[in-house]
């Protein structure tokens, strides 16, 4: 038996790179296809929790699958829950831009799929694709002009490695982030602290109002051994992560903050 994979991510089910890791899987998985109807960058693990939401069957490049009027963690969910499928593992992407460093997995539709689908149990590993035209994150994902022959060969091994030797025990997701091209090797990598040096813009409509851009441009150099470094220095950085975000480390110094007492009045 095959193993099976739910494949998502937040492009959209047209999106190059979603097709490109179903290449890359289809010859040794059962792969369901559950992806957004439409673009969903950057809407991290929200929820559709105030409207329905739609699933219609589709067939792209001669495979069917669901777009799904809503968010990543919704086609998770729908394809779990309302559709019955029992993935083995959850695969979002090939995203097409980097998810690297704290700010990126928080904001991430991609990740935000992996980290809901490992809340309900599957295991799950992210995959997107630096970019070198930055503005390319923007344009239309079914057409890229990312090498995805490269990003396919990396996405290949490294789930065949991970469902022949499963997760490390306290790994709930895999951020696996891959440069424009060729690689130089595989580097297990922590989390940078930034991905861009954030900015605001601040314009001014044809009425006289401000209205504001979120911009900046992307941070070229981390500390050695994070993921911004080694996708910097052609590495694919793999990034192990856990979905309990306590700070285990300082519970001891908020239990003094904090001591407890049998009779503690507020």
């Amino acid at each position: 038996m095959k193993p099976v994979i739910l494949l998502t991510n937040d492009d959209g089910v047209t999106s190059e790179g979603l097709w490109a890791a179903y290449d890359a899987l289809a010859d040794i998985a059962e792969i369901h296809v559950f992806a957004p109807s439409t673009q969903q960058s950057a809407v991290g693990r929200s929820i559709s929790i105030f409207d329905p939401i739609r699933a219609h069957r589709v067939v792209l490049h001669g495979r069917d699958a669901h777009a799904v009027d809503g968010k990543p963690t919704d086609c998770v969910i729908l394809a779990m829950y309302a559709f019955g499928i029992k993935p083995d593992l959850v695969v979002s992407g090939i995203n097409i831009g980097e998810n690297l460093s704290f700010e990126s997995i928080m904001t991430s539709g991609t990740i935000g799929a992996a980290l809901e689908a490992a809340n309900h149990g599957p295991p799950a590993v992210a995959f997107s694709i630096q970019v070198s035209d930055q503005g390319e994150k923007f344009d239309n994902p079914q057409y890229s002009s990312a090498n995805f022959e490269h990003a396919k060969t990396a996405v290949r091994d490294i789930v065949l490695r991970l469902l022949e030797t499963g997760f490390p025990p306290n790994t709930d997701v895999v951020n696996v982030n891959m440069p424009p091209g060729p690689y130089a090797g595989y580097a297990v990598t922590t989390l940078a602290h930034k991905l861009f040096h954030t900015g605001v813009e601040t314009r001014v409509d044809p009425r006289g109002r401000p209205y504001y851009w979120i911009n900046g441009p992307l941070v070229d150099e981390a500390p050695e051994g994070t993921d911004v470094y080694a996708v910097h220095h052609g590495m694919v950085s793999i990034t192990p992560i856990t979905l309990d975000s306590t700070a285990h480390g300082d519970m001891g110094a908020m239990e003094t903050l904090f001591p407890k007492t049998d009779d503690q009045d507020i």
